[in-house]
């Protein structure tokens, strides 16, 4: 049996790269679309501060997907090194891709959080979680994770055979000891995790409170999604996180190519793992909800195609169309 070269287990990498990450991208593109298509469409999702936190997450998603499938075409294109000895690059990619994990990471965090508060059995304790609360949150989330990124990329830089990575020793010393672990790894995986857990306990205890059962159902559905999108983040981000400890502190002198081809395949590997994390949430909430099943049905049937049906229609002059009435989704029971 021959043994793999350095050339070939990069080759196997970019490959890998290309395809997982053009499909899971294209998916989550799609997958996105139809999340914030609902989300922002059904009035019974309007007002509601964890779908808000739900919408802003898919959308910074939507972002990660583009931003994904535009490097891989650049890469196939241009070749890898367009892409890893780019200094440009180098810095938006520190910009962009923690953008993307960043904001979404918060509004995980922040919808389990809601979760657990707005269906609490203390008054006082749902009375805290506002949509206004819920706007400004994810306003301060977005400025602070902006500046965070952008003071992050001014110390990253050009190392050989790793490519672009930080390269400043107190940084290095942040994000090791920080950043991938406590900011973007174990915090908001024990925050999720407990309060999707905890607001679990609560909506097994909701049917004891004099609530209308639509709000029930309500709460049901969204705790049910919050918990199990938890879960999946678990799953996707520690593997990356773990990895990213790691690579941080390699050290480019003192490694040789097979080694260095070695750990570019688990890098792409665990970053694979990583976009599934952003392009998954449409499809986790169709499988474990066929409430969410039905409403999607409903927005793109009764919403979407009947707005291009009614335009096809007005452009049709002098025609005597019959009346048609109109229901509101906010009434609609949608179990």
């Amino acid at each position: 049996m021959a043994s793999l070269s350095p050339s070939s287990i990069l080759q196997f990498s970019t490959q890998y790269s290309l395809y997982s990450n053009c499909i899971t991208s294209v998916a989550g593109l799609i997958g996105n679309t139809l999340n914030i298509l609902v989300f922002t469409k059904l009035k019974l999702f309007r007002n509601n501060q964890c779908i808000l936190y739900l919408t802003v997450e898919s959308i910074f998603n939507f972002i990660n997907g583009l931003t994904v499938i535009i490097v891989n075409i650049v890469s196939s294109v241009y070749g890898d090194s367009a892409i890893n000895q780019s200094f440009i690059w180098c810095r938006l990619r520190y910009i962009i891709f923690p953008l993307t994990i960043l904001v979404p990471t918060s509004m995980i965090c922040f919808a389990a959080c809601d979760q657990f508060f707005s269906t609490n059995y203390r008054l006082n304790l749902r009375q805290t979680c506002t949509f206004k609360l819920g706007r400004y949150l994810v306003f301060l989330s977005i400025f602070m994770s902006l500046s965070h990124t952008i003071l992050f990329s001014f110390f990253t830089g050009i190392q050989p055979l790793i490519g672009c990575s930080i390269i400043n020793p107190i940084w290095i010393e942040y994000a090791t000891y920080f950043y991938y672990p406590i900011l973007t790894g174990l915090f908001p995986i024990f925050i999720t995790s407990l309060f999707s857990f905890l607001a679990y306990q609560n909506v097994r205890r909701v049917v004891r409170r004099q609530i209308p059962i639509e709000r029930r159902r309500l709460d049901h559905q969204i705790t049910a999604m919050v918990l199990t999108r938890a879960v999946c983040f678990v799953i996707f981000m520690l593997p990356y996180t773990i990895y990213r400890i790691y690579s941080i502190n390699i050290n480019g002198k003192q490694i040789d190519m097979l080694r260095s081809a070695i750990e570019r395949l688990i890098q792409t590997v665990f970053y694979s793992f990583l976009n599934l994390n952003s392009s998954f949430d449409f499809y986790l909430f169709f499988i474990i909800s066929a409430r969410y099943r039905r409403q999607v049905k409903y927005t793109l049937k009764k919403k979407y195609w009947r707005q291009i049906k009614n335009f096809s229609c007005c452009r049709q002059e002098n025609q005597v169309c019959p009346e048609i009435t109109r229901y509101s989704d906010e009434h609609i029971e949608l179990e």
